[in-house]
């Protein structure tokens, strides 16, 4: 059970969510949390992302209700990201690639274009409930077909919002980018730091 202001759970598979909050020196212990995104019909990235996000806080907040759980009434964190891809005047929804040839026709999607990654996330506790929705945008030069080769042979694609890896393969080839770099790899932890106090 929870006592006090300790700790705080990150309701997220995400290992790359994981690193952040242990980047920034929060303590934390991580619960898998399983939500049927499938049942969102919604295209729009952005409403997406928000119904995402909203689905896993219904979850999570059910889950940490149970007076059985071990996090019972704890302080929670749910988030996701997506990916929205510039097409001519429209922006198209990238989730996670389901497989190698999904994955591989995403990133040729996105080599010489610009894309946002959108992530939005919730901060919940007994005094608050914070939600926030931000997004990361970039432009890539042209990628190289023998690096994305070896991209999408890595696996390292796998899990990742539009096989985005902007701290691995996508690196290289960054032109042009605005917003916070956590939002890139799914938490924009700043946008909660100022609240961790009264946790």
């Amino acid at each position: 059970m929870c006592i006090n202001k300790k700790p705080i759970v990150l309701a997220s598979n995400s290992i790359s969510r994981a690193k952040i909050l242990s980047d920034f020196g929060i303590e934390f212990k991580q619960v898998r949390l399983d939500c049927d995104e499938d049942k969102i019909q919604t295209k729009n990235p952005k409403s997406f992302a928000y119904s995402a996000v909203r689905l896993k806080y219904e979850c999570a907040n059910k889950l940490f209700s149970d007076e059985n759980n071990p996090y019972y009434n704890c302080s929670f964190i749910v988030a996701d990201s997506v990916v929205s891809l510039n097409v001519g005047d429209n922006e198209v929804l990238l989730r996670k690639p389901k497989d190698k040839f999904e994955a591989k026709d995403m990133l040729e999607a996105q080599s010489a274009a610009k894309l946002k990654i959108i992530s939005a996330q919730i901060l919940k506790n007994s005094k608050i409930e914070l939600c926030d929705i931000s997004a990361f945008s970039v432009e890539f030069a042209k990628f190289d077909k023998d690096h994305m080769q070896e991209y999408l042979d890595s696996n390292l694609w796998i899990g990742k919002a539009g096989g985005v890896m902007i701290e691995g393969f996508h690196n290289r080839y960054i032109i042009k980018q605005k917003g916070f770099l956590s939002t890139a790899l799914g938490l924009s932890i700043e946008k909660f730091l100022p609240f961790f106090g009264i946790i």
